[in-house]
């Protein structure tokens, strides 16, 4: 039986490497960003590939657009029962200089977005008797300088798992976490560039800290996702895993 998953935040990094693993995985993928061209990319890749895939455009955000795109994938790829709550952004900033927006903004797409797309899928997995549900937290949600909206928002989001899991488990619908530590993406390299710091000196600079003694990559992340939503991962369920190449909590 082929499983149809959706994975938001996926036009590139992390998302893009679940995407793939997932297709890999045997599994047919939606694509799901803000920009549907940009998702095109992905999703041609995994066809190349051999494997099945739509891009879609959406704003996690909003509740109809959300309604919108879950149809869609019915429609073209079947009933998602694998949901990937990537999609993320930032707005770093110390608190002090922290304006409402930046709050928000965060909060919005971290938070909201994975209520929207949970929600929207639950009922087919449900149905199915049988569902993955895994979202994507991160190191920062155990504290971080200048980021008082992501941390609030990935801590947010580890206890929107716990819970899913237990009001989901008894119909055959698991819910876990991952915490990513540092990972090369293009959110991480505008980091670096807005601290004034070389990407290749900000990566030696976050390895130096890390005990396996590198950074992460995508594909470190896509693993643990496809372990996840793989059919023998059905006793686990509302946990924590942090991919950051040492022990974080």
């Amino acid at each position: 039986m082929t499983r149809t998953a959706i994975v938001t935040g996926a036009a590139r990094g992390i998302g893009a490497g679940v995407a793939k693993r997932l297709a890999a995985d045997g599994m047919s993928v939606a694509v799901l960003d803000l920009d549907e061209t940009a998702c095109k990319r992905v999703a041609d890749e995994i066809e190349a590939a051999g494997g099945r895939a739509i891009a879609v455009g959406a704003d996690v955000a909003d509740e109809e657009q959300v309604a919108g795109a879950v149809e869609r994938v019915v429609s073209d790829l079947g009933a998602p029962t694998v949901l990937v709550n990537n999609a993320g952004i930032i707005r770093d900033n110390l608190l002090f200089k922290m304006s409402v927006e930046d709050w928000d903004s965060v909060m919005s797409v971290h938070l909201r977005g994975s209520f929207l797309l949970t929600r929207a899928v639950e009922s087919h997995m449900r149905e199915a008797a049988w569902g993955r549900i895994v979202n994507l937290s991160s190191t920062s949600a155990l504290g971080n300088r200048g980021q008082a909206n992501y941390a609030a928002a990935k801590a947010g989001v580890q206890g929107f798992t716990k819970t899913l899991a237990l009001e989901l488990g008894r119909y055959g619908v698991t819910a876990n976490a991952i915490a990513p530590g540092f990972i090369e993406t293009e959110m991480t390299a505008a980091t670096a560039e807005r601290v004034g710091v070389p990407f290749e000196d900000f990566k030696k600079g976050a390895a130096a800290q890390i005990p396996v003694a590198r950074t992460g990559k995508p594909e470190d992340i896509a693993h643990a996702v496809s372990f996840f939503a793989s059919e023998g991962a059905g006793f686990v369920s509302g946990q924590v895993l942090y991919v950051a190449g040492g022990p974080k909590a």
